[in-house]
């Protein structure tokens, strides 16, 4: 068939039921994404014969005869492969100057929904864009770019680029869909990647017959247990790889939840692979499963982990993971946290008030956009490399490596831009199977995960139940502590140790209080693995103790601003959860202070400023406000590395860094950090990254180090590069260093300017160990109406004032909290991942997981404390998980104020509102006299 592309005919021969957005992308127009193939996400929109449509649901028949236009094509023909159209179209240039994206992934589907709205739908646009999801940015800069605000200034008149907001580098391609992605390049000769999973939460494999598969037209390969090294590992991915157990086979004979790999086909196309997959023959074992983690350490529980289960050469059990490793002999317990300071039972007895309750966090998926995908292949020179849809490729190579017996210069991780990750990415759920298959094949191999995949066989946040026993005296001075923390693992123990410690430190180490406790377990379960997630275990913990900080604040008559002023921490006091151990973590700069007073101070201007026609009508509405704060080390322990490098190439630079952008904004910083030393515009920073052949290493972009370490390592290498060129510069003229200065496109000397083409080539490199850590504070506000019968909840002011150090881009930053928020607001108020009485998991889409759509996410107001951090790279800090944390607290404060309802569980549900609406009822009138 004919059809017409962004102004070009082209001949076309769909397959029986392909849709129109894989025909699209096979065509060369990779601007056409896949977020769902379901039609609920938008991320596939284009044009047909001017009229938006998701690609995903039109068959590709019917654009037989018709026009397609694409993000390439919308401001004008173009030719695939041969980059956007001349010029852009006005939404690419509102999008651009606005900058309405993060990651940008969503963005090519964004912007032709939003080129064809008219006037009128511009006004709605809760409505008009009801079709498109984000994930990143919390839809304000969205609305903003639609309304044709801009934001954004010019990078080449920013001689001086700290504390502006400038656009990022990829912005053109990410507005026109040429920002290549994970598997936006096609490779010649790839096969197709596709899994059978298990349907059974816990069984051994008895039997699988690959000969049917292996008969399936265009199949190459068939994968088992029998056939991938024995070698246990983790898909968790740390500095440290012991920090996690290894507990974990490429393939497994055990299944230990539903939707566990167990073989793998790779086939010419993706239908021949689904083929494949559909004609292997299992035979089971099923065993009794796990799904209650309260059962877990039960005696006579099943075992997730059996020592008879590994082979008899096998039988010695992996080691605990290093981080929290557990203390009790039980196989299913992953990991362990206990520790102490003072003595939390006299603390109680000195308390005039205390409050305990047990405070559930359910799973959450991190949904960004682009799946867990990999691509790969043998180069020219033998070695492997990976394209691959990750956070870590230094770590990633590194487990690669030790998998198959390879050395590190036999193999390449890369990535493209990758769309989202919150911690999900900082997993290996791909590349080690795509690396067998190329090993074992020699051919190039593809391995992309549906949005079903996503769900049911990815990571999520650990669901977790605290119970916090908390004491204070009446004038709200904190005397004890005390949390008991149960995490869900899952079948695999990937971040099980990391989450369950980092939860129970800063979450407690933000108040002073000379009696804590906490003991906290993470148990394996039958039930799909949890992993790293924004916040990092912090925002469950958090959860409780916020919510248990405003029940005795409330109890004691006393406000909940100065309740945390009272009992934070300040420069000067040890930051203390239950160890007196010495540590590497600092005040670099201190913040709090300035939070609570912005955060208490917008909120007041929020009450007083309220548009009357902002509440909803009647007089069942119920109003109330609610805060909570969070404080955060800036670094992971332990070590976070990173290497950079910089060079002079004629009168611009090139900038080698190891961190992927995933739209955490570090590219954007990276570049006005460099500029800054080098006394320069960033648009003459050529960047290169998340390559393992662009610098010596990089621990990854996780953890908010994208600025602190690797930025930090950035300035060190591009101030030796400016002290170089002064060097250089002088020695040339014959004059001293000290009568010198960079200045832009030559280093200016007594004896005249010597341009930097006359210094070329010139380079220097630096690394950083991500030691000593600061922490960065947060504090969120909630000006909300209830609707006590239905459980309805509107939020009419949302603030948030962040302590992020100096804010080396203010709109880049502002978008950083902003998603969070709105990530975080998803997390409280709508989704939930369900699983059936078998551990199978029943939210599979978008449409039956609800993450927060244009028209659920209030703008939020945000508030820069002004510090200089004197250990983050030009006083800056972390400001990427931290805004998730406090948000869930905050909320559940505010609905308590409106209602006297406590909640102890996310999601908020209505229903849940409302049955806690009605005890709280029951229990004033119960206590009545």
């Amino acid at each position: 068939m004919i059809l017409t592309v962004n102004g070009q005919a082209q001949d076309a021969a769909p397959r029986p039921g392909q849709c129109l957005r894989t025909l699209l992308r096979e065509l060369g127009w990779f601007g056409v994404k896949k977020g769902c193939d379901a039609g609920d996400c938008g991320a596939c929109t284009v044009h047909l014969d001017g009229e938006p449509v998701h690609s995903c649901l039109l068959p590709a028949f019917r654009a037989e005869g018709r026009t397609v236009t694409t993000i390439e094509g919308l401001g004008g023909p173009c030719a695939p492969g041969g980059g956007p159209a001349e010029h852009l179209h006005p939404m690419q240039d509102a999008f651009l100057e606005a900058q309405g994206f993060q990651c940008g992934f969503c963005t090519p589907g964004m912007i032709m929904t939003a080129a064809a709205l008219d006037q009128g739908q511009r006004q709605d646009l809760d409505t008009a864009l009801k079709g498109n999801l984000c994930r990143c940015t919390g839809y304000r800069a969205i609305r903003d770019a639609v309304a044709g605000t801009r934001h954004a200034e010019a990078p080449q008149t920013c001689a001086d680029p700290v504390g502006r907001n400038l656009p990022a580098p990829a912005s053109r391609g990410v507005v026109s869909g040429t920002a290549a992605y994970t598997l936006d390049v096609a490779v010649p000769g790839v096969l197709h990647l596709k899994i059978l999973r298990s349907p059974h939460a816990h069984a051994r494999i008895l039997r699988i017959d690959r000969h049917a598969a292996l008969a399936v037209p265009g199949v190459a390969a068939v994968f088992t247990h029998a056939d991938v090294p024995q070698r246990r590992f983790s898909t968790g991915r740390h500095e440290n790889p012991a920090d996690d157990a290894p507990d974990t086979l490429i393939l497994d004979p055990v299944l230990r939840f539903v939707g566990q790999r167990v073989a793998a086909v790779v086939a010419e196309t993706e239908a021949a692979a689904e083929a494949g997959v559909q004609a292997l023959v299992v035979t089971y074992e099923t065993r009794p499963a796990l799904l209650d983690p309260d059962a877990a350490l039960r005696p006579d529980a099943p075992l997730v982990h059996d020592p008879e289960d590994r082979a008899p050469n096998d039988r010695d059990p992996p080691p605990p993971g290093a981080d929290a490793p557990p203390l009790l002999p039980h196989p299913n317990l992953a990991a362990e946290a206990h520790g102490a300071i003072g003595d939390v039972e006299s603390g109680f007895a000195q308390a005039d008030l205390i409050h305990e309750a047990e405070y559930v966090s359910q799973r959450v998926q991190h949904a960004h956009l682009e799946t867990h995908g990999a691509v790969g292949w043998i180069d020219a020179d033998g070695r492997l490399v990976l394209r691959s849809s990750t956070q870590v490729p230094f770590l990633t190579r590194d487990a690669l490596c030790a998998l198959f017996d390879l050395d590190r210069a036999a193999v390449r991780v890369l990535c493209g831009r990758v769309g989202g990750g919150f911690g999900g990415k900082q997993e290996m759920l791909t590349e080690d199977l795509v690396a067998l298959a190329i090993l074992r094949t020699g051919r190039p191999v593809q391995w992309e995960l549906t949005r079903e995949e996503q769900f049911t066989a990815a990571t999520t946040r650990h669901p977790m139940r605290v119970r916090v026993r908390m004491g204070a005296r009446a004038d709200g001075t904190l005397t004890a502590i005390q949390l008991t923390v149960l995490s869900d693992t899952g079948a695999y123990a990937n971040h099980a140790g990391g989450v369950l410690h980092h939860g129970c430190n800063e979450s407690i180490a933000a108040y002073n209080c000379p009696n804590k406790r906490v003991d906290g377990y993470s148990v394996y379960t039958n039930t799909l693995p949890a992993g790293a997630f924004r916040g990092y275990g912090l925002s469950q913990t958090i959860f409780a103790v916020e919510s248990a900080v405003d029940e005795l604040a409330r109890g004691l008559g006393l406000d909940p601003f100065a309740m945390r002023r009272r009992n934070a921490v300040r420069p000067g006091d040890p930051m203390v959860s239950t160890s007196l151990e010495p540590h590497d973590v600092a005040y670099g700069s201190y913040g709090l202070d300035q939070c609570l007073d912005l955060a208490r101070a917008a909120l007041a201007e929020a009450a007083l400023a309220e548009d009357p026609g902002a509440r909803p009508p009647g007089s069942d509405w119920c109003v109330g406000e609610g805060m909570a704060m969070a404080m955060i080390d800036t670094i992971p322990p332990r070590g976070h590395f990173a290497h950079a490098r910089i060079r002079l190439d004629g009168d611009g630079y090139a900038l080698a860094v190891g961190t992927a952008e995933f739209g955490n904004g570090t590219s954007t910083v990276h570049a006005q950090i460099a500029a800054q030393a080098l006394a320069t515009t960033p648009d003459r920073i050529r960047l290169i990254q998340a390559d393992t052949d662009a610098v010596l290493h990089d621990t990854g972009a996780y953890g908010s180090t994208g600025i602190v370490v690797a930025g930090q390592a950035n300035l060190r290498a591009a101030t030796a590069l400016a002290d170089a060129l002064v060097q250089a510069a002088a020695a040339r003229m014959g004059v001293a260093p000290e009568h010198c200065r960079l200045a832009g496109e030559c280093v200016e000397t007594p004896a005249g300017p010597v341009p930097l083409t006359a210094l070329a080539p010139l380079e220097a490199r630096a690394e950083t160990d991500g030691s000593p850590r600061s922490v960065a504070f947060n504090v969120q506000a909630f000006r909300v109406a209830v609707h006590p019968m239905s459980g309805e909840v509107r939020i009419l002011a949302s603030i948030q004032a962040v302590d992020a150090g100096v804010v080396i881009n203010p709109m880049q930053c502002r978008g950083q909290v902003e998603g969070g928020v709105a990530q975080a607001l998803g997390a409280a108020l709508y989704e939930d991942y369900r699983l059936d009485h078998e551990g199978g998991v029943l939210t599979r889409t978008f449409r039956n997981y609800h993450i927060p759509a244009c028209a659920d996410v209030p703008d939020t107001r945000v508030l820069f404390a002004e510090t200089h951090d004197r250990i983050g790279p030009l006083g800056a800090k972390s400001m990427s998980e931290s805004p998730y944390n406090p948000v869930a607290p905050a909320l559940a404060n505010a609905i308590r104020d409106a209602t006297g309802a406590r909640l102890t569980a996310t999601p908020f549900a209505p229903d849940r509102i409302f049955r806690q609406v009605m005890a709280a009822v029951a229990e004033r009138e119960r206590a009545a006299p």
